[in-house]
């Protein structure tokens, strides 16, 4: 089993990836398996239904059109998120469904109600996980051509109703230079090797690319980041959704700007760098998946607190920052969840602070124990962090969320540095707590807008 560092830095749009990103796939996956299966010419009809997290918070987090672009075979990473509601309103106006109709020469029409043959199941789960779909063809007769049963674990990962039982990652035969699995097995590798964290992730990473297509691909990583930042910041105007939130980015970035100093006003900046990404990602923008869309300001926002105010800062830098990360995100998604619907918001938002956390420390200067260290401060205090979205919506609490999630990152990264490594408590352990601390949690505070927050304001 071997995860990439592309698998937890996926670009994709928003508002969720285990709502957007990962249902899209799946309906992609659907559509393409019947063209490879030779069955797309005799589809008449499709049905789509979700259930558990998906049905609950579907709405607000756009996974009904996420599934209806997928079955298009639109793709997360490559779809124009302003050319999405066109899509969207052809398809509701006309009630037909073009299968594969992104891919040129493939499109295969179909008679399909938005109203009769999208179900989403507010109360309903699959056993597996929380957040399932399933999706059925049938021929002229209504018989059943295909059905399949998926299920979007957390960052756009999915897999299928034939993994049920197995890991939650899918499969990869690709041989690791330095394989490990936990917090303990890497610092072990770090010592006997004597290589960085980075630099080990680097190695491994060479089982799927070249050093310079690794390097290439992770500073394309970056500049999606910068360019979602850069729009955060310029954006003004209500974000789509019934609570009508406003716009902070933009205007508070005109009056830190007017204010001058920055380095007075650092911890400002870095709450507003991950405050413009996730107003991007509510709204439906380009976004990276890091490691998940509700989670996706707090690297990009560390990330420009080291282009910004650490001397020396570079390219390199910023690879070594992604590479350190991703090693922190898979020890997450190995051994615990970064899926809100499973263990809360803790698995989002606390994987992606101690992520950020690991690769500040890194690019500082710190040592494996060091980086160790800051992402296990990163996890220890958002444990027990429920996910509670306002009206399904990833607007409230999420937003400031990612913002006072970046602070602490930086925080925990300098309060690491200022130690030696050693602490009482480890990642693996920490890991292992947030774990146990979401399957304690009571479903109505993970991802199902049903408790917390979510039912204790007033909806004007």
């Amino acid at each position: 089993m071997a995860i990439s560092v592309f698998d937890m830095f996926s670009i994709g749009i928003g508002p969720s990836s285990s709502h957007t990103v990962g249902p899209m796939r799946a309906a992609r996956m659907f559509v393409r398996r019947l063209k490879s299966q030779g069955l797309l010419a005799q589809t008449v009809s499709v049905r789509a239904e979700l259930f558990g997290s998906l049905g609950a918070t579907g709405h607000g987090h756009g996974t009904p059109k996420a599934v209806l672009l997928g079955l298009e075979g639109f793709s997360p990473r490559t779809v124009d998120p302003l050319g999405v509601e066109p899509e969207l309103e052809r398809i509701r106006a006309t009630r037909r469904l073009r299968l594969l109709g992104a891919d040129v020469g493939d499109a295969h029409e179909i008679a399909f109600d938005v109203d009769r043959d999208l179900v989403l199941h507010r109360r309903r789960s699959l056993p597996y996980h929380a957040n399932g779909m399933t999706v059925c063809a049938y021929d002229a007769e209504g018989v059943p051509v295909l059905e399949k049963t998926y299920y979007s674990v957390g960052g756009g990962f999915v897999v299928d109703e034939d993994a049920v039982g197995a890991d939650r990652v899918k499969p990869d035969d690709a041989e690791l230079r330095y394989p490990f699995r936990t917090g303990d097995e890497l610092l072990r590798l770090t010592r006997d090797t004597g290589l960085s964290v980075s630099a080990l992730m680097l190695e491994n990473e060479k089982a799927w690319r070249t050093e310079d297509e690794v390097r290439a691909g992770l500073l394309e990583i970056w500049d999606v980041m910068r360019a979602c930042v850069a729009q955060g910041l310029r954006t003004e105007g209500i974000l789509p959704g019934g609570l009508k939130v406003r716009r902070r980015a933009a205007h508070t970035a005109k009056v830190l700007r007017a204010e001058g100093d920055r380095a007075s006003h650092a911890m400002e900046w870095v709450t507003l760098w991950a405050m413009a990404v996730n107003e991007e990602n509510a709204a439906g923008g380009r976004v990276v998946t890091a490691p998940t869309n509700g989670a996706a300001g707090i690297i990009p926002a560390v990330l420009h607190h080291y282009v910004a105010a650490v001397p020396g800062a570079d390219d390199d830098g910023v690879v070594r920052f992604l590479l350190a990360a991703g090693a922190v995100g898979m020890l997450f998604k190995e051994n615990a969840s970064i899926s809100g619907a499973e263990v809360g918001c803790q698995g989002e938002v606390g994987s992606a602070c101690a992520m950020a956390a690991g690769g500040l420390a890194e690019v500082l200067g710190g040592t494996p124990e060091q980086v160790e260290n800051a992402a296990e401060i990163g996890i220890e205090h958002n444990l027990g962090l429920t996910c509670d979205p306002v009206g399904g919506l990833v607007q409230i609490p999420c937003i400031e969320r990612n913002g006072m999630a970046a602070v602490k990152a930086v925080t925990a990264a300098r309060m690491a540095l200022r130690g030696d490594g050693r602490h009482h408590v480890s990642l693996d352990k920490a890991i292992k707590t947030m774990k146990e601390t979401g399957a304690d949690m009571k479903t109505k505070y993970k991802e199902t807008a049903r408790g917390g927050l979510a039912v204790n304001i007033i909806e004007c």
